[in-house]
């Protein structure tokens, strides 16, 4: 794989207990890490689109050093102590602000750091020496998926660059579902034909680059509006695959699921790889 076609990914990152309880993503996100670092695919920089940095129009938060944020409340204490204390990258914002204005975008730079939830827990088990600079991008979760997925492809640039574009949320993400018996649910619940329905929907399309059925997926999935009440933890998945467009031709890049797996029987933690370099990161 060349550092310079490093496919852009959605990683699910459930709830912030799996910092503690990583489970079958935060070992597959262990194997990438170390995937990635033994075939020589470093990323440059880590540019992050997190479900939990929301804001009226775009932001990147362009400190030159960043701090886990502990954006949860009534958890394990032990989360509050945990650290992933990264570089920033605020020259990569100079560039990003180009790209983005330069597409007739939006776009805000702040000398602010602070990396979410989203982003510390699963950053931390793929580049666990916090060595990388990382940007988060914050952005509007009233924009459209046709419009976050343009957002990502004024990102396309920065995938030949070296520049690794995350996109963090949840495949599937109801909470009131997932607790409905209580906050000691089963982890280990068989899947729910409702979550079972919706992800395999997102796989298949995805695999097809159905991307007028992806934009839609709210009346066209199934079960969609049941499995997002309202859907800030999905349209990260629109921004990265937008930025791989570029790469795959007008607005068609393959959606590859390279991980799947569940927590409490609805909140799927799929990965997703796009574009032609999709398949280098489905791992054994």
């Amino acid at each position: 794989m060349d550092i310079r076609t490093l496919p852009p990914v959605f990683l699910s990152h459930g709830s912030p207990m799996t910092a503690l309880e990583p489970r079958e993503a935060g070992a597959w996100w262990r194997r990438l890490g170390e995937h990635l670092a033994a075939t020589g695919a470093r990323p440059s920089a880590v540019l992050v689109v997190s479900a939990h940095s929301l804001t009226r129009e775009p932001v990147l938060l362009a400190a030159p050093r960043h701090e886990a944020v502990h954006d949860f409340g009534g958890f394990d204490p032990r989360l509050y102590e945990m650290r992933y204390d990264a570089p920033g990258a605020p020259a990569l914002a100079e560039r990003v602000a180009g790209l983005v204005r330069g597409a007739g975008l939006p776009l805000h730079v702040l000398p602010q750091g602070g990396l979410d939830h989203g982003i510390w827990v699963p950053l931390r088990e793929i580049f666990p020496a916090a060595d990388l600079p990382v940007l988060p991008l914050a952005w509007p979760p009233g924009w459209t998926p046709a419009q976050l997925f343009a957002l990502g492809q004024a990102l396309a640039p920065l995938v030949d660059e070296g520049v690794w574009v995350v996109g963090s949320g949840s495949i599937t993400h109801n909470l009131r579902r997932v607790f409905a018996g209580g906050l000691r649910g089963r982890e280990d619940a068989p899947a729910t034909p409702e979550s079972t329905a919706f992800r395999d929907w997102f796989a298949t399309r995805g695999a097809a680059a159905d991307w007028p059925a992806l934009l839609a997926w709210r009346r066209a999935a199934p079960h969609g509006p049941e499995m997002h009440p309202t859907d800030e933890h999905l349209l990260p998945f629109f921004v990265a695959a937008g930025a791989a467009a570029a790469a795959s031709g007008p607005g068609a890049p393959q959606a590859l699921r390279v991980h799947s797996s569940l927590t409490f029987g609805e909140l799927g933690m799929d990965a997703y790889a796009f574009g032609p370099q999709a398949g280098t990161l489905a791992l054994a």
